[in-house]
């Protein structure tokens, strides 16, 4: 493919390192309007090579990363700080050709780019695109966890684990449900106090029994029927659900049990992605150490491998996540 050129307002990145995400999968699968021929690819971290007309605060040779949701910097969303709600918004790898690449176009630079500290390597950056920040705005920014409160995170992959570390970083009390015992090993690691395998057992009851009542704060990291319910009935009275995992209609809208939403006064949130604005606080934690993304980094493959990779992503059985070195 042609090397890709700079927008007005925005600008070419060398891809240094990508990551490949279930996100990704839900594109391949056929649950996103896409576009052929197409390059997926929304987790990224570069040096800028090329920058557009308009563009204020970047220079060709800048370290940078981007949310996998890059508002249009012009609306009352992006100017509140709230690009991920953008109603114009672009999204690499979806709406527009990503990161599976050795360059990527990214537009309103100004809006979305985030600088990378020389502490933090392009893998770590790359790392914090889409599930990383997604977790740490669905506690910090949605469920607002509080120091003590017990949280349920169903899915122990990427986003899963990521939730698993912040929750912890902040004093909070994991219980780690998924399917895979080696992931629920990584989440023991990471901190998790309790491991439930999710096979035919009753996970709500085993959560209630494990917290006394249910988690106050509940995550559904992988995005299905089962998975959703799961992680609201493990809540307690008056708890906060976050959807972060997707969930596309297939086969009918799935069904959520809001008749316990409704009788205990249950809280449902949305969370998706995380605008560049609210990076700064992420990275300082990261760069005094207090959380170590890079711990889930499981392996660095190269772009053939990654393209054999995609199409069954949805079962890998690896804990952590794939990064992508497109030089490699």
């Amino acid at each position: 493919m042609a090397e890709p050129t700079a927008p007005a307002g925005g600008v070419v990145v060398r891809v240094m390192a990508t990551g490949v995400c279930r996100s990704d999968w839900h594109a391949w699968a056929g649950h996103d309007e896409i576009t052929f021929p197409h390059v997926p690819g929304h987790e990224l971290a570069g040096v800028v090579v090329e920058v557009g007309d308009g563009v204020a605060r970047w220079t060709v040779g800048d370290r940078v990363t981007v949310p996998f949701v890059c508002g249009c910097g012009r609306c009352a969303w992006c100017l509140g700080g709230n690009a991920q709600v953008c109603l114009d918004q672009q999204q690499p790898g979806f709406t527009h050709w990503g990161s599976f690449a050795e360059y990527v176009a990214l537009h309103a630079a100004d809006t979305n780019l985030v600088a990378v500290p020389e502490s933090v390597d392009f893998t770590t950056a790359a790392s914090l695109g889409c599930r990383f920040a997604t977790a740490y705005r669905a506690l910090v920014g949605r469920a607002r966890l509080l120091e003590g409160e017990w949280v349920t995170v169903v899915g122990a992959g990427g986003v899963g684990l990521s939730t698993v570390m912040i929750a912890c970083a902040l004093g909070g009390r994991v219980v780690a449900v998924d399917r895979n015992p080696e992931a629920l090993a990584v989440a023991a690691d990471l901190g998790a106090e309790h491991v439930l395998l999710a096979d035919s057992s009753n996970v709500p009851a085993a959560v209630a029994a494990l917290t006394g009542g249910g988690s106050h704060v509940a995550v559904d990291a992988v995005g299905s029927e089962q998975t959703c319910a799961d992680a609201i009935l493990s809540l307690r009275r008056r708890g906060r659900h976050v959807q972060v995992g997707l969930l596309p209609p297939m086969g009918g809208h799935p069904r959520v049990p809001m008749e316990r939403v409704i009788g205990w006064e249950l809280d449902v949130l949305g969370s998706h992605g995380m605008a560049a604005a609210d990076y700064p606080d992420m990275l300082a934690l990261i760069e005094q150490g207090l959380l170590e993304p890079q711990r889930l980094v499981e392996r660095t493959i190269g772009l053939d491998e990654a393209a054999a990779l995609l199409p069954g992503f949805d079962q890998a059985t690896l804990a952590g996540m794939t990064m992508v070195d497109p030089a490699r």
